[in-house]
């Protein structure tokens, strides 16, 4: 049976209301793109694998819309109450994802499950929409079946460019994760109930508007108390995360940065970026000592640390007196900050980066080396302290591109220390780091060193972090020059609170005994990283 729109009884003349509607759709379609793009975002903070994160959200939502458009076919006979009941449920889940997405990771350690769950919801409630305009935009007047489609897409097409640049540019900035996705399903709800109970209010009985009214009043006063407790969920979830001794908490516009512990606390300093443990006061010297010692045996007078904003890889350069001058590139300005004016931080890296010696870039490191002019003054020791390579958004700091560009900074007997992720838990990915950069014709010298023990909070965050990354029970390095050169500590040198000469022959051969032969290099155009 062919349905068949009966004209609509509207109050207005059809041309307004035929604009009114394609408004609507405007809107509506930037919404739906703003949820989108919220789980995109949040599965990454959450889970990691930025690529994967995106692919899974992206498909399960487009399976999801075609589901909802079979399903609204059998609303078209109540269009306007049917489209109206959508939204008005596309407003409450889209407006509370994030929000309970949080709360899954938070006190349950697992995101995926309702990742999956919300991207199939508000996939079948976006598919539904279309259908469901059509029918109304129709019944305000007709037109072939073409037309109609143009114009429906067009605004729909638009409103998604809109929602598009307001969730990077003023959505997430501005109002942050959880308040943008609250307010985006207040317009939701309020543009779709709008649209019926006015518009369309004709084809309403009495009792439908006064329920539809009350259920968007509803919508409206829940996103209205989630907006409300927006502040005491952030800090009951970062709790339940990070612990109770949380000192700092602060989005960046690169990451989220928490320190814990510390001060009057009696525990350790940790640093999470973005959940992940980067520090932590109880064995980070360690890690340092391993990444930065072996790469100043030998002449170290100018020095480029790439990452390393927390300041404690700086610490450990500086503590050769011959050392002339110092360059740090750091992404995120707010760490970099931090590093320089937190009591505990700044105790922690010996206040590294107020030293004369060391200037501090804030920029991303490819692209630093890449605007480097040729005729600039070579670096004796570059030290890459970078995230881990298997996170995707850091694979290209880890190409064959990125150290190519780090090799020509190289002064003649110059030395590249690489952090290169953990052998025992991702021995492909560490090969991977190692032939990336032999590949380039530098001669390469693997070690890695145990780390040490995790206190209570940092082991509570980390297993929250599971889903993310697997952690290991080492760090792994890479030394390159261009010249073969020995694994060794420099002959004169600072006290060290545990890297011996010993530690650090011992740290190569456990590091050879696990060597992953026939890798190739990973490139930007091919990645090669994922497991």
């Amino acid at each position: 049976m062919i349905y068949r729109p009966v004209p609509a009884r509207l109050p207005v003349p059809a041309g307004l209301g035929r604009f009114v509607v394609l408004a609507t759709v405007f809107i509506c379609a930037a919404c739906g793109l703003v949820y989108e793009l919220e789980l995109v975002a949040l599965a990454s903070y959450l889970i990691g694998d930025s690529v994967t994160q995106a692919s899974v959200v992206l498909s399960v939502m487009v399976f999801a819309m075609g589901i909802g458009s079979l399903l609204a076919k059998r609303l078209r006979a109540r269009a306007a109450l049917g489209f109206a009941a959508v939204e008005a449920v596309l407003a409450l889940a889209g407006g509370l994802s994030a929000m309970a997405l949080h709360a899954c990771f938070a006190w349950f350690g697992q995101a995926r499950p309702a990742l999956v769950a919300f991207s199939l919801a508000i996939g079948v409630l976006i598919g539904a929409e279309v259908p469901l305009l059509m029918t109304l935009i129709q019944r305000i007047r007709r037109q072939d079946a073409g037309g109609a489609v143009a114009d429906l897409f067009a605004a729909d097409y638009v409103g998604a460019l809109v929602g598009g640049l307001a969730f990077p540019f003023l959505l997430l900035p501005v109002l942050g994760q959880l308040t943008g996705a609250l307010l985006t399903g207040a317009v939701n709800a309020a543009a779709g109930g709008a649209l019926v109970l006015w518009l369309f209010r004709g084809d309403l009985s009495v009792r439908s508007r006064w329920a539809l009214l009350a259920a968007n009043a509803l919508v409206l006063a829940l996103l209205a108390a989630g907006t409300v407790l927006t502040g005491p969920f952030e800090r009951a979830a970062r709790q339940a995360v990070y612990g109770a001794d949380v000192r700092v908490a602060v989005q960046s516009d690169v990451q989220e940065v928490v320190l814990t512990g510390g001060g009057g606390s009696g525990k350790p300093l940790s640093l999470f970026l973005d959940g992940r443990l980067r520090v932590s006061g109880k064995d980070e010297f360690r890690y340092h000592e391993a990444l930065v010692h072996p790469a100043m045996s030998g002449r170290h007078r100018r020095v480029l640390v790439l990452g390393g904003g927390d300041g404690l890889a700086l610490r450990e350069v500086l503590r050769y007196g011959d050392v002339t001058s110092v360059t740090v590139v750091e992404l995120d300005r707010t760490l970099l900050r931090l590093g320089r004016t937190d009591r505990d931080l700044t105790a922690l890296n010996h206040a590294a980066l107020s030293d004369p010696r060391v200037r501090t870039v804030t920029g991303d490191a490819f692209e630093w080396l890449r605007g480097r002019p040729a005729d600039d003054a070579p670096y004796d020791v570059v030290i890459c302290d970078l995230p881990d390579p298997g996170i995707t958004p850091s694979t290209k700091l880890y190409s064959q591109e990125f150290y190519g560009l780090a090799e020509r900074r190289l002064a003649p007997g110059g030395r590249l220390a690489v952090h290169a992720g953990t052998v025992d838990a991702r021995p492909r990915v560490f090969w991977t780091v190692e032939a990336t950069i032999r590949s380039l014709g530098l001669h390469t010298r693997p070690y890695r060193v145990d780390g040490g023990a995790v206190d209570a909070p940092a082991r509570t965050a980390m297993r929250r972090a599971e889903e993310r990354e697997e952690d290991g029970d080492d760090w792994s390095f890479v030394l390159a020059s261009r010249e073969s050169i020995p694994l060794q500590l420099p002959p004169v040198r600072p006290c060290l609170q545990s890297l011996t000469p010993g530690e650090l022959t011992a740290a190569a051969r456990a590091a050879e005994r696990s060597r992953e032969p026939g890798l190739l290099p990973s490139t930007l155009m091919h990645p090669r990283y994922a497991e």
